[in-house]
């Protein structure tokens, strides 16, 4: 009789060939299984062959050609299944099973295959045909065959497929973090050895879900070790881009891991250490089979002492315990390759280094609020250390710390890193190349920092916007000529060869122009002294729980201050404080009479009512003036034209925070109290609102995380810890460098 393979790719010569090996694979391991004492028992032939049948008939295969074919597979399956099992019946078990870590999401597999099955209308359920059979599909051909078979379906229908978030696998609603991760980086150990991880995904195109293309024909190459800084305006798509990678829309090869710190942690209660360590899922499912094994072999020791030495029943036993013993040493080889040992040490210091104390890394993840659950997700994903490690703005959710700690870790990772951000100084400190997206492009800056970059851009704008003006002069100067003498009988032979050089010249497009922003805070009318000064103020919501003890600041006109220091260490408070929002136990708090305050918070910015325009929200909360003056001076903030009478949802998250700047303004403040003013700009925002503030006549206090702002604005730091506030002497990287020496000296691992 001819081979299983012989007959179906005789029987379905219609059928794509990746469907054809799929079949042949599957129908394959159905044989391979027949030879095993456990997985024979389970094996229910007529279902599984029934399941391959209707697969291949859905593909195109003819169907009565099927059907023979299935009869001649299956009466084959169960002539090998009653012939192997008298002999299993003597010897026992003594297959040799490897060790398979695929067969942990064989389930998933199964339900991912029917989304594609339903798409053809097929009836045939994958996921409960031998439910507990071990499926050593090889899934890369299933990936393909699955693509092909969505695609064939979509252009008959003629309907347009979208990049969107892992249609092709069966995406599900509040799918659990280990699921998702086993879909995206399958357990495959040892898949890479010798594999390049650099990544080159030639000319893709990339749209968000409602159509819209925002990169056209564009190359994507990263090189494994390389750290990226990705960078361009908002709105421009770069999100979605890290999206797409971290969901494998893009072609990313398979042996590549990934993971992609987008969320914040949903919170439940696994303490804040264990959520780590559970975040790399390849090390917890071996720890969960080691203890299934050893638990198993415990319960054979004991079944043992049950019968005869020589008996049948021990020979079974022995096979048995001898296949767990070989499977206990793979998974005992794979956890000394990942320094399993180290795990928890290694937890602990990046959430050390992140601001978790050690009594915080080990209350639940439900205890902490959404910025620090943010950082629970930046922790995980370190811990993992992926091949491909995807960050999406992580200075926003930190402070000045541990976005030092987080530069000094990334400089030493490993592997390859791809980072949203608009913060210069992180960039300056972590990207080894800069990856620019605009217009639907990516230009490559390989080998610089933020600011070479910047210069380069610039130059490079500058070079092609004189070219551009010296072949427009050229040509002006070209069609003068023509157009004067081409009926010109003495000229005319010089006027045919000026209008072949102008047919010559290559067609230039006009240099993008960056869209510039201006804003202005107003000027103000000089106080006498004193402004604000706070003299051993002391606080806290009961008097043997102080968050602020003897603390001592003054405030002038000409002040440029920068309050840094780790999150939860009372800089808010402070504020509060002296805004009279909250009253201090001790010590006092003077203001000038006349004072006026410009307070900014992102909570302004949250609770502004976007269902209306800026205008006339505005004239609803500070109610006074003509919607032309309001107009006006939302155009001081570079809220101008029609964007100001837009709705606010439709404004990007820069410029509600330019409407709320524009807010603060209106009655001319004498100090500007800014807290984490520069969240949500791009870099073009982060250089007006530098600008502003640099002229601005009054007094700036800000809490900011931005070193390249704070080095920019402030001339004084200072520094909120230990339940105090002091004056730094020095520059902010003078603090940044302090922090690091302190990290150094806590024990706390910034080098891999």
């Amino acid at each position: 009789m001819a081979s299983i393979g012989t007959q179906v790719r005789k029987t379905c010569t219609s059928v794509d060939p990746i469907v054809t090996d799929y079949a042949v694979g599957y129908f394959n391991h159905l044989s391979g299984l027949t030879f095993d004492a456990v997985m024979s028992k389970q094996l229910d032939l007529d279902s599984e062959v029934q399941f391959v049948s209707e697969m291949l008939v859905s593909a195109g295969a003819d169907k009565e050609k099927v059907k023979d074919l299935s009869a001649n597979i299956l009466e084959q399956l169960n002539t090998q299944l009653k012939e192997n099992a008298s002999k299993l019946e003597l010897t026992g078990d003594t297959s040799k099973r490897l060790l398979d870590i695929n067969v942990l999401k064989s389930h998933n597999n199964k339900a991912n295959l029917n989304a594609s099955l339903s798409l053809l209308g097929v009836g045939g359920d994958i996921e409960h045909a031998g439910r507990q059979m071990e499926t050593r599909v090889d899934l890369k051909k299933l990936a393909k065959a699955e693509e092909k078979i969505a695609k064939k379906v979509a252009k008959r229908n003629n309907k347009f497929v979208k990049y969107e978030a892992s249609k092709l696998i069966g995406e599900r609603k509040d799918e659990d973090y280990d699921s998702f991760f086993l879909e995206i980086n399958p357990l495959d150990f040892g898949s890479s050895a010798g594999k390049s991880k650099d990544i080159h995904i030639d000319t893709f195109d990339l749209y968000v879900g409602d159509g819209q293309r925002i990169l056209s024909n564009a190359q994507l190459t990263l090189s494994f070790g390389h750290r990226y800084g990705l960078v361009g305006q908002n709105g421009i798509g770069k999100s979605t881009l890290l999206r797409a990678l971290s969901r494998r829309e893009l072609n990313v090869p398979k042996h590549i891991s990934i993971l992609h710190v987008e969320q914040e942690l949903r919170g439940d209660e696994t303490k804040a250490l264990q959520s780590v360590l559970d975040a790399d899922v390849w090390r917890k499912q071996l720890l969960t089979e080691e203890n299934k094994i050893n638990e198993r072999l415990k319960e054979i020791e004991k079944l043992r002492e049950e019968f005869d030495e020589d008996s049948l029943e021990v020979k079974k036993l022995d096979n048995e315990r001898e296949d767990l013993d070989a499977h206990l040493i793979q998974i005992s080889e794979k956890l000394v390759d990942m320094e399993s040992d180290k795990a928890e040490a290694r937890a602990a210091s990046i959430l050390y280094g992140l601001g978790f104390s050690t009594e915080a890394q080990q209350q639940p993840t439900n205890s902490f609020s959404g910025g620090w659950r943010m950082r629970l997700s930046l922790a995980r994903a370190l811990f993992c250390q992926p091949d491909l490690l995807l960050l999406d703005e992580p200075s926003n959710m930190l402070d000045v710390p541990s976005i030092a700690y987080l530069a000094e870790y990334l400089k030493s990772y490993p592997s390859t890193v791809l980072t949203v951000s608009h913060d210069r100084a992180f960039l300056n400190e972590v990207a080894t190349d800069i990856i620019y997206q605009h217009n639907e492009r990516l230009d490559y800056y390989r080998g610089q920092d933020f600011d070479t970059f910047y210069t380069t851009k610039e130059e490079r704008r500058k070079n092609a916007q004189r070219e551009y003006d010296n072949q427009m002069a050229y040509r002006k100067h070209l069609q003068e000529f023509i157009d004067k003498f081409r009926y010109n009988a003495a000229k005319s032979s010089e006027a045919q060869s000026r209008i072949k050089k102008l047919e010559k010249l290559p067609v230039l497009e006009p240099p993008e122009q960056e869209k510039s922003i201006d804003f202005k805070f107003p000027d103000c009318e000089k106080l006498s002294p004193p402004i604000i000064q706070l003299q051993d103020v002391s606080f806290g919501y009961s008097p043997d729980k102080l968050l602020l003890k003897d603390v001592n600041l003054d405030i002038q006109m000409d002040s440029r201050i920068a309050l840094v220091g780790a999150n939860g260490c009372g800089k808010t408070t402070l504020l509060k404080v002296m805004l009279e929002q909250l009253r201090p136990l001790s010590g006092y708090v003077s203001r000038n009479p006349r004072l006026r305050i410009g307070y900014f918070t992102q909570h302004h910015v949250d609770s502004m009512d976007l269902s209306t325009s800026a205008v006339d929200w505005m004239s609803k909360t500070f109610p006074g003036k003509t919607d032309e003056e309001y107009r006006r001076h939302l155009g001081s903030f570079g809220i101008t034209g029609t964007l100001g009478l837009q709705k606010m949802q439709l404004l990007s998250g820069g410029q509600k925070s330019r409407v709320a700047f524009a807010a603060l303004c209106l009655n001319n403040p004498h100090i500007l109290i800014l807290d984490e003013p520069s969240n949500h700009l791009d870099t073009t925002g982060i250089d007006a609102l530098v600008d502003a503030m640099k002229n601005f006549t009054g007094g700036i206090l800000m809490v900011s995380h931005d070193i390249s702002v704070i080095n920019n604005v402030c001339k004084e730091i200072w520094v909120s810890e230990k339940g105090t506030v002091n004056r730094f002497n020095g520059t902010i990287y003078d603090y940044r460098d302090y922090i690091l020496s302190a990290a150094d000296a806590a024990g706390v691992v910034k080098r891999h």
